[in-house]
């Protein structure tokens, strides 16, 4: 169970610290602006986008009239009808991404890395498709094809995000994979999708970080370390991450009427899944050697 409450308090006491920063770093071009003041603080609009991920509601326009509206009216006062709340979104985009963020783990020296599908219509309607003309791309899973976007976690034993990242369909795994690890250190396990020994020699040369990728069926297995092949094999974490945010979070729906609207839903899936009390997690402790 989370609670209302402190997930407010989180968010609020980053917003404090936030919103001073951005807005003395915003750009004008002079012109005199009418700033209209909302009824909602920005910290209870992200709360409400944040909570919505955590009480497994498929439609936000059932969540906001029926749980919002009716049951937490006392704890946002000021509410405003359903249309003006979406009006807002695009307003909680760049927050969102500091936000998250804020909300990354700790790199423990142990990493997973891999992409999941994030499809915004179905396949027979991409001739139709209008909304994310020209972002979206048609992409191939080892399951199947789709249209959309691709997204790209990197994440420690403990189940905590270190790094994200959002691509069209069509982008190939590995093409990513430098800008996700920086700043990190240690060994990063990933599938067959990222085989390239020039990437791993990269890695290894630009940040000290050891790669290790399943190898190809009709590749030749390399020598590797026992404790090294039994973390290989832990690797299914990151794919019960990736299930919780398509059916727990509900990053992923065809019912978009906006670019920024899908990557605040985005944003809000992957921050209410940092949230998430009990998290996938390895006990690596009889894996390990003690100098790790």
């Amino acid at each position: 169970m989370y609670s209302l409450e402190a997930l407010f308090c989180h968010v609020d006491d980053f917003c404090q610290a936030f919103e001073a920063q951005w807005h003395r770093k915003l750009l004008s071009h002079g012109a005199i602006k009418r700033k209209r003041e909302k009824s909602l603080c920005l910290s209870e609009i992200m709360t409400i986008l944040i909570a919505f991920h955590q009480n497994h509601y498929r439609d936000f326009k059932y969540f906001y009239l029926n749980q919002v509206k009716q049951y937490w009216n006392s704890a946002f006062p000021g509410l405003p009808s359903y249309q003006r709340f979406i009006e807002w979104l695009p307003s909680t985009l760049i927050p969102l991404c500091v936000y998250l963020k804020h909300c990354f783990g700790r790199c423990t020296g142990i990493g997973f890395i891999d992409s999941t599908s994030l499809k915004v219509c179905h396949n027979r309607r991409i001739s139709r498709h209008r909304v994310f003309k020209d972002l979206a791309s048609r992409g191939k899973t080892s399951v199947d094809w789709f249209f959309g976007f691709k997204l790209h976690l990197v994440v420690n034993e403990f189940g905590q995000l270190l790094n994200v990242a959002l691509t069209p369909g069509n982008v190939d795994d590995r093409q990513p994979v430098h800008d996700l690890l920086s700043g990190l250190f240690g060994k990063i396990f990933a599938d067959r999708g990222y085989v390239s020994q020039k990437l791993a020699t990269q890695l290894l040369n630009d940040f000290g970080i050891e790669f290790f990728a399943k190898p190809r069926r009709n590749m030749k297995n390399n020598l590797m370390r026992l404790h090294d092949k039994l973390l290989s094999r832990k690797r299914s974490i990151i794919e019960t991450i990736n299930d919780q945010l398509k059916n727990i979070s509900q990053i992923e729906h065809s019912r978009h009427r906006s670019p920024v609207n899908f990557c605040v839903n985005v944003l809000c899936g992957l921050i209410a899944y940092c949230h998430q009390p009990k998290k996938p997690s390895l006990h690596l402790d009889w894996v390990l050697p003690s100098y790790l």
